[in-house]
């Protein structure tokens, strides 16, 4: 099968045959028909996200089960399931308490870029290439956990389901699951990306009055006014922290998104809420990235910094809920998709995503 091989930081994609086993226990195949370019990727390419190399990128996706192996009751055959770069037990602690995301099943799998019994299903030559996040969706076909996949309904178009697996996991998720933004509040979104637009289009449907979106790149700001922002600030012009205060009647903001990665935009977004207000930190940082505070604001004024990994969901109940929201009219899906790439273009589609070009590209299969 045809699959795009990250050889070493920096390089390019390499699409080349690679070998895919058969499914073990507890696993399953599945033929993919789209994936999202999202920058998580891009920071392993880049070297900020560490990830074990040769392997196959990719976390964003939708297809088929082609196979499954011996014990798999969660899907069959002919199933269409959207992967999840969070696997998890079901069991554990963190399971138990309706928090899938950080289960320590996923924690392995994203270390090791091997399955659970310590093995890849991914060789090129005798060569073993690894597995990224549990989902490799960069390829024609990938073996995943039974765990990580959720199988979804099969009028819903592949392509749009895709981006439900990361992006709008990730944003809707953090409006709902880790701020539970409320009517009537008040809402900043620091970067209008993929995942920001998201955000965006989350605060909306909570009900919040106003919904900032913050951004350098007009064509951004754009978008989000088409995903609910009802205002919109260009930081590279405005001083953000007085437009949020002018827009909020000198309070600042009830919550606020950082979805970049950056240090200065987290201590930013901390400085732009009001007293008592939520900053959520959404956006992956680099491995050794850290960010200060001033402390005494943060027990003076009450406020509070949350991180949200995943959206803080719970896959089984939300993948539902945000999918029954699209088929309702309520969500955009489709919307989100600027481009969609044949696999042999992906080094193509990663350099739109890095000068910032529209919301998502989609690397679309026969």
């Amino acid at each position: 099968m045809k699959a795009a091989v990250l050889r070493a930081i920096g390089a390019k994609f390499d699409v080349a045959d690679v070998d895919v086993s058969p499914p073990r226990e507890g696993e399953v195949l599945v033929k993919m028909a789209a994936a999202g370019v999202c920058h998580s990727d891009l920071h392993v390419v880049k070297g900020d996200l560490a990830a074990p190399l040769p392997g196959i990128l990719g976390h964003e996706g939708a297809g088929v089960v082609l196979e499954v192996g011996p014990g798999v009751t969660n899907v069959a055959r002919g199933d269409h399931v959207i992967p999840l770069w969070r696997a998890s037990c079901g069991t554990c602690y963190y399971c138990s308490r309706g928090r899938p995301a950080l289960c320590d099943m996923g924690t392995k799998i994203r270390q090791t870029g091997r399955m659970l019994d310590g093995t890849s299903r991914f060789s090129l030559n005798g060569e073993e290439i690894f597995h990224f996040n549990g989902v490799s969706s960069f390829a024609e076909m990938s073996v995943l956990p039974a765990s990580g996949v959720i199988p979804i309904p099969k009028d819903v178009p592949l392509a749009q389901a895709a981006l439900v697996g990361c992006g709008v996991l990730t944003g809707v998720g953090a409006v709902f699951n880790t701020a539970r933004v409320e009517p009537g509040a008040s809402v900043v979104v620091i970067g209008s990306g993929g995942v920001g637009l998201n955000v965006v289009q989350g605060a909306a449907l909570a009900g919040a009055e106003k919904v900032i979106a913050v951004d350098l790149r007009d064509n951004k700001l754009e978008l989000a006014r088409q995903f609910g922002a009802t205002h919109t600030i260009n930081g590279s012009r405005e001083d953000v922290l007085r437009a949020v205060q002018d827009l909020t009647g000198g309070r600042g903001a009830d919550y606020a998104f950082e979805v970049i990665g950056l240090p200065q935009t987290v201590a930013q977004a901390v400085a732009i809420v009001r007293r008592g207000g939520t900053a959520v930190a959404i956006g992956i940082p680099a491995i050794k990235a850290e960010f200060a505070l001033p402390a005494l604001p943060m027990v003076t004024q009450e406020k509070v910094l949350k991180g949200s990994l995943y959206g803080s969901c719970d896959f089984h109940r939300d993948i539902p809920l945000i999918l029954s929201l699209y088929t309702a009219g309520k969500l955009k899906l489709g919307e989100l998709i600027t481009k969609t790439y044949p696999l042999t273009e992906i080094n193509e589609a990663f350099e739109a995503l890095e000068r910032g070009e529209g919301a998502r590209g989609v690397i679309v299969f026969d």
